[in-house]
Parts: C-alpha cells; sequence; structure tokens
C-alpha cells in the first residue's frame, strides 16, 4: 500500500529491465494499491531481486529463489551471523556480571 496524494508513476526492475504491467489501483482517499507481476523470464536459477519504485525512492523489493539451493544464500549467511551475535551478546554479558 502506497500513500500519496496524486497516483505515482511506479516502475520494477530487474538486472536494469523494466517489467511490464505495474499498476497503481486507487485503494482509498490518498492510498494506492502496487501490483507487480513476475515475468518469466525473471523466474532463473539462483537469486533473483526486482526493485520497485516511485520517483526514485525505493518502495520495496522482491527476491525470488529458484532452483537448487544456494550454498552462498545471503539470508542463511545473515542468520548466522545473528546467531553468532547472539551467542557472544550473551558470552559477554555473563562476563561482565560475573567480572
Amino acid at each position: 500500500m502506497l500513500t500519496s496524494p496524486e497516483p505515482p508513476h511506479v516502475e520494477a526492475l530487474h538486472g536494469g529491465r523494466a517489467v511490464e504491467g505495474v499498476t497503481v489501483a486507487p485503494a482509498g482517499p490518498g492510498r494506492f494499491a502496487v501490483r507487480v507481476p513476475i515475468p518469466a523470464w525473471a523466474l532463473n536459477e539462483g537469486l533473483q531481486t526486482i526493485l520497485v519504485q516511485a520517483g526514485g525512492e525505493r518502495l520495496a523489493v522482491i527476491t525470488l529463489v529458484a532452483g537448487e539451493p544456494l550454498d552462498q544464500d545471503l539470508r542463511a549467511e545473515v542468520t548466522l551471523l545473528r546467531a553468532e551475535l547472539d551467542l557472544l551478546k550473551r558470552a559477554f554479558q555473563r562476563h561482565v556480571r560475573e567480572g
């Protein structure tokens, strides 16, 4: 859902290529619903990203994962880093309490 006084010009890009068929429909006073179709040519092996923007400002990012699981999947790496950070944080807090 997008809030704007006027219907905004919204575009979606995949690798610099425009995604056709993006629609902006009224969804109440000053609110608009944005629909982005996922084109068949964007469904490839691996991680694909579609950037949705209006007036040069990023509104959303659509991430598609297809095919074999990725060994270097960024989301898995971030999850692992967060878990390790939580472990270090708990160990540090324990050290300070015992200190």
